[in-house]
């Protein structure tokens, strides 16, 4: 089943159990989505945003949310930053699992072999391999530094 479909389905569940908070977050999402969707009819692309697109908005949307709990937890409103946290697991039973450390280094080491990059100049083909691969499953600012060592 495509991204698409289980958030659709979830949306129906949460509405027949009346679970409010993840109601509210999956139509941020539906929402979210269809906006992306509108943009790519307004580049010529008929067939909207593919799978990959759906999993770049997801972690986008869990970046925003850890952003705005570490902002509301520093100004002292914490009840804020438990419904961030709440909404953020909701937006990530739809991500990948995420890579380890060690995961992580395998595939940094596995993308500069494939791309057969040499110095720091190579770092932007590194990066796209990895994205093509492992969009939704890895934290790319964390990833730069590490692809940045390797070629260093």
């Amino acid at each position: 089943m495509d991204l698409r479909s289980r958030i659709s389905t979830s949306v129906k569940e949460a509405m027949r159990n009346k679970e409010v908070g993840r109601l509210s977050t999956l139509r941020l999402i539906s929402a979210a989505i269809k906006d992306r969707d509108i943009a790519a009819r307004g580049e010529g692309n008929e067939t909207g945003v593919s799978d990959a697109d759906v999993l770049g908005i997801l972690g986008k949307m869990v970046k925003q949310r850890q952003e705005s709990a570490r902002a509301y937890e520093e100004g002292g409103r914490l009840e804020l930053a438990e419904k961030e946290r709440a909404e953020i697991v909701f937006i990530e039973e739809f991500l990948p699992r995420q890579l380890s450390e060690t995961e992580a280094l395998k595939a940094v080491d596995a993308a500069i072999a494939d791309t057969g990059a040499q110095s720091i100049r190579d770092m932007g083909k590194v990066m796209g391999v990895l994205k093509g691969k492992y969009t939704g499953q890895m934290d790319f600012g964390a990833v730069g530094p590490m692809v940045k060592d390797r070629l260093g």
